[in-house]
């Protein structure tokens, strides 16, 4: 089984805070970018009126999300979670034990892997 963990974490946007939004979302993509090598995927997308985000990320292993999830902890929690309020979270691959109780908060749902592959 592949040690690989990846999301999509569905959110709504607070109203009147779009511009609050951009300036989190693109600091938070230059450090992911910059100082995290274990992570594959770091992806933000939004509807069409701008009142839903998606956040696909995707990791290594359960190493590389801790690392992520200790920046975010330290750097970005506080604004995140008033901007973005969480609807959905679900989690696939094999995360660990430590990474399902960093995310216990969020009511992540996991969903076990059955088949497939990734290149």
């Amino acid at each position: 089984m592949a040690a690989g963990v990846s999301w999509m974490l569905e959110l709504e946007v607070q109203p009147g805070r779009a511009k609050d939004l951009t300036v989190l979302m693109n600091e938070m993509i230059a450090a992911t970018r910059a100082n995290e090598l274990g992570t594959l995927d770091y992806e933000w997308s939004l509807s069409a009126d701008g009142s839903v985000c998606h956040i696909f990320e995707r990791y290594t292993d359960s190493a590389a999300v801790m690392v992520h999830l200790g920046t975010f902890d330290e750097k970005y929690a506080g604004r995140f979670l008033e901007i973005l309020k969480p609807v959905r979270f679900v989690v696939y691959g094999s995360p660990s034990q430590d990474v399902k109780d960093a995310l216990a908060d969020f009511n992540a749902v996991y969903m076990q892997p059955v088949g497939g592959f990734s290149r």
